[in-house]
C-alpha cells in the first residue's frame, strides 16, 4: 500500500525547544494578548470576569506551546478548547468575537518564538510556521464546535422550557396568577398585552409555523406549539403587529382565529376557541376562518347529542305524514335563505326568484308544521342552530 507523503516538513526540534522555553513566560504572553484583544473584548467584557478570562487564557497558551513543543498535554489542559467554547456560549459572548480573540494566539506565540530565535533558527522557524498555525486552528475549531453544540443544547432547553410553561398555562386555564406571570416571562410576553390566537389541524401546522417564523423575525413575541392534535399560534399584538397584519401572514393557511384578547391570562380560553373554530373548517378550506363567522357550527359541535335532539325537536314536524320530501326541501330552502340573508322578506324572495307572498305562505306553513316562526328573533335563532345541527348530523 502506498503511504502518502506530507507536503510539509516534520516539526523542527529546535522550534519545539523554543516553544518549551516560552512555557516559562506564559504570564508575559497573556499580558501581550490581553492588550491586543481589548478592542474585541470590550463588547462582552462585563460578561466574563477577569479571573475567568486569564485562567482560560493561561490554559490555552499552555496547550498551544506544549503542542508545538511536542510535550505531553495534561488532561485538564487538553480540554480547554471545549470548556472555553461551552462557557463563552453560556455567557453570551458573540462567536465571531470569541474566534477572533482565539486566532490572535498565533500572533502572540509566533512573536515569542521569533524573539527567542537566532539567525540560524529563522529558516527552521519559517518552515515550521504551519505547525504553530495548525495548533492554533485546532484550538479554534474545538472552541467553535463546543460553542455551537452548546448553543443548540441551550436552544433546545429553552424551547422545552417555553413549551412546558405554555402547557402549564393552558392546563391552569389562566386561573393561577403565578403560572400566568411565570409563563409570560418564559415566553417573552407582556402579561398585560393584547393577544391573538390561531389554530390549525396538525396537517396544516406548517402554515402557522411559517407565519410564526416571519412574525418572530419582524420582532413580534410569538409562541407556536402543538396542543393535542392541533397546532396553536399565539401572537402578542403591538404597534407594528396588528390583528390585520397577522391575518395577512395567515392568508393562505386553513386555520381558526379567535378574537383578540386582553391580558395573558385570557390566552388559554382564546386558544380553546381558536381550536374549536379550526375543527369546523370545511375540507376544502384554504384560508383563515374567524370565530365570529363560526359560532353556530362551534355551538353545534360542542352541543354533541343535544344538537341532534334539538334538530329533531325543532324540525321534526317537517317529517310528519302528509309532508312530501319536495315540500320539506322547499320550506328548508326558504327558511335557510332567509336566515343567512338580511332578514328582509323582499330580499329572501329575490334570492329565491319568487314573489314575497310565496315566501310568506311558506313561512306560515313552516310555522304550522314546526311551531316556529322565523320572523320572530327567538325562533329564528333556535331554527338557525337546529339547521346547523341537522346538516352536521347528515355529514
Amino acid at each position: 500500500m502506498h503511504t502518502p507523503v506530507s507536503d510539509f516538513p516534520p516539526p523542527s526540534r529546535r522550534i519545539a525547544e523554543l516553544a518549551g522555553q516560552c512555557l516559562d513566560n506564559i504570564d508575559g504572553l497573556i499580558g501581550q494578548w490581553m492588550e491586543m484583544i481589548n478592542p474585541v473584548r470590550s463588547a462582552y467584557a462585563d460578561r466574563v470576569p477577569d479571573a475567568d478570562f486569564r485562567s482560560s487564557a493561561w490554559q490555552a497558551f499552555e496547550l498551544l506551546l506544549r503542542t508545538v513543543a511536542q510535550l505531553p498535554v495534561p488532561v485538564h489542559i487538553a480540554g480547554v478548547s471545549q470548556r472555553v467554547g461551552e462557557q463563552r456560549a453560556r455567557q453570551g459572548v458573540p462567536l465571531d468575537s470569541l474566534l477572533e480573540a482565539a486566532r490572535l494566539d498565533f500572533r502572540v506565540v509566533w512573536a515569542a518564538l521569533v524573539q527567542r530565535a537566532d539567525e540560524e533558527d529563522m529558516a527552521e522557524l519559517v518552515t515550521s510556521a504551519y505547525h504553530v498555525w495548525e495548533a492554533v486552528e485546532s484550538h479554534v475549531t474545538g472552541i467553535m464546535t463546543a460553542y455551537q453544540r452548546t448553543v443548540l443544547e441551550m436552544g433546545r432547553r429553552q424551547e422545552d422550557e417555553r413549551r412546558m410553561w405554555f402547557s402549564r398555562l393552558l392546563e391552569s386555564e389562566g386561573h393561577n396568577p403565578t403560572v400566568v406571570r411565570n409563563a409570560a416571562l418564559a415566553l417573552g410576553f407582556d402579561g398585560a398585552g393584547t393577544f391573538l390566537c390561531a389554530a390549525a389541524p396538525a396537517a396544516e401546522g406548517s402554515g402557522l409555523h411559517r407565519a410564526a417564523t416571519a412574525l418572530r423575525a419582524a420582532g413580534a413575541p410569538v409562541q407556536y406549539q402543538a396542543v393535542g392534535g392541533d397546532a396553536v399560534l399565539v401572537v402578542e399584538l403591538g404597534r407594528r403587529t396588528t390583528w390585520q397584519s397577522v391575518l395577512v401572514r395567515l392568508a393562505s393557511t386553513p386555520c381558526g382565529v379567535s378574537p383578540q384578547t386582553n391580558g395573558f391570562a385570557a390566552v388559554p380560553r382564546a386558544a380553546v376557541l381558536a381550536i374549536a373554530t379550526a375543527q369546523m373548517l370545511p375540507p376544502d378550506a384554504h384560508s383563515p376562518r374567524l370565530l365570529e363567522d363560526s359560532w353556530l357550527d362551534v355551538l353545534v359541535r360542542r352541543a354533541g347529542d343535544f344538537g341532534t335532539d334539538l334538530a329533531a325537536d325543532v324540525l321534526g314536524g317537517l317529517d310528519s305524514p302528509g309532508v312530501s320530501a319536495t315540500e320539506a326541501a322547499r320550506l328548508l330552502e326558504t327558511v335557510t335563505e332567509h336566515l343567512r340573508g338580511s332578514g328582509s322578506i323582499a330580499d329572501t324572495a329575490a334570492g329565491l326568484y319568487c314573489h314575497r307572498n310565496t315566501v310568506q305562505h311558506r313561512f306560515a306553513r313552516f310555522h304550522e308544521l314546526t311551531g316556529r316562526d322565523v320572523r320572530r328573533p327567538d325562533d329564528a335563532a333556535l331554527v338557525a342552530v337546529a339547521l346547523r345541527a341537522r346538516t352536521a348530523a347528515a355529514d
